[in-house]
């Protein structure tokens, strides 16, 4: 027996109708898509054409403003590197995913760009004030993780969206544990929207998206082969071709799409409130011994991610532990430095996070498994 409740990482099992859009690509899209005007580029342009529809409406975007990528970390790097270029000054929140934190350091220690954190705090309204009282008349951008990789704590980003808009600030926002379980748009003032494809869109590994409301311009990091303005040796300006050098990879968008159609036709609050009754097994489960720690507070929201650590064992012993029995969670840091800094859980936490495949009775099997640990 192998329970995956390691779904922050990677959703899965995923559905079966992203298998077989995944089986369908392989076996139909055998052309590159944007190259040449034969069949099979084609099929593969009008199907990359329409996962742009799929994936940019379900938050927001147009087409031509909804660009692939490998992962969420590609997309923070193109957002971020290419926001930032003419320098200025950026903030991020002291919850941010390595993903986005690395980047905004290299910048800053190579001189580039001056660099502030905002401390998160479980009460939103003391978040909120701590970016505000660091925004300067040379801020260009915040990047603000949407809910924590670690906790799930849910970050006050739309407050901190119009807060972006009122400074004229772009707003790039890490959506990698919130897209796919809570309502996530444009919309809700963020400028450029950074998420993963196989986390909550339930796609396959290798996929990302980036998604503008086109306000403010992306240097491109990459140059290369686009399929337009060939005759130049200039990288093309206008999105997405600016961000999508080479050959794009068909299975993996039209999986993020199949996902994407999944979730829609599922719903996030259904997803959400799913998974959210399996936290609840599992907190329940647990809650009778002073040996475990849970980090969770009265004052914050959270999506449905516990992160826990058992008296006298270490996060990735008890991980492994765990492994053992059947169970799959994800200790250490979780490549967030800053957040277990924030937390200080200096030697990590072991996360539990389901996905909407996960069954409640595995929760309270798991939670037995952990108090015999504790004990």
């Amino acid at each position: 027996m192998t329970v995956n409740f390691d779904n922050a990482a990677t959703t899965f099992p995923k559905p079966l109708s992203v298998r077989r859009a995944v089986a369908a690509a392989i076996e139909n899209y055998g052309g590159n898509a944007g190259r040449g005007g034969h069949r099979l580029a084609a099929a593969a342009s009008e199907a990359l054409y329409s996962a742009r529809e799929t994936v940019g409406g379900f938050f927001g975007a147009e087409p031509e403003n909804t660009v692939f990528t490998l992962n969420c970390t590609h997309s923070l790097n193109l957002a971020i590197q290419g926001v930032m270029a003419q320098g200025g000054h950026l903030i991020i929140s002291s919850m941010e995913h390595n993903s986005a934190a690395r980047p905004a350091f290299a910048l800053a220690e190579s001189g580039r760009i001056s660099l502030s954190v905002a401390r998160v705090y479980d009460d939103p309204a003391r978040t909120l004030d701590n970016f505000r009282s660091l925004m300067r008349n040379d801020t260009r951008a915040v990047v603000c993780i949407l809910a924590s990789n670690v906790t799930g704590l849910l970050l006050p980003w739309r407050e901190i969206g119009e807060l972006c808009r009122s400074r004229g600030v772009c707003f790039i926002a890490d959506g990698a544990q919130a897209c796919g379980i809570t309502d996530v748009s444009l919309s809700d003032g963020i400028n450029i929207l950074c998420t993963s494809g196989h986390k909550g869109l339930y796609g396959i590994t290798g996929t990302g998206v980036l998604l503008s409301d086109g306000t403010f311009p992306i240097r491109p990091l990459m140059q290369g082969g686009t399929g337009s303005a060939s005759d130049s040796l200039h990288q093309p300006e206008l999105l997405p071709e600016s961000l999508e050098p080479g050959t794009s990879g068909i299975p993996g968008i039209m999986s993020v799409k199949a996902g994407t159609e999944y979730v829609r036709s599922m719903g996030t609050e259904h997803i959400r409130s799913h998974e959210e009754r399996v936290c609840s097994r599992f907190l329940s489960g647990i809650s009778g011994s002073s040996r475990i720690r849970v980090y969770r507070s009265r004052e914050g929201e959270y999506l449905p991610i516990v992160s826990f650590n058992i008296s006298g064992i270490p996060s990735e012993r008890a991980a492994s532990l765990l492994s053992e029995r059947g169970y799959c969670l994800r200790a250490g840091l979780h490549c967030a430095a800053l957040a277990h800094e924030t937390l200080g859980t200096k030697g990590g936490t072991v996360r539990f996070s389901p996905s909407v495949f996960s069954r409640e009775e595995d929760a309270a099997r798991l939670a037995r498994e952990v108090l015999k640990l504790a004990q």
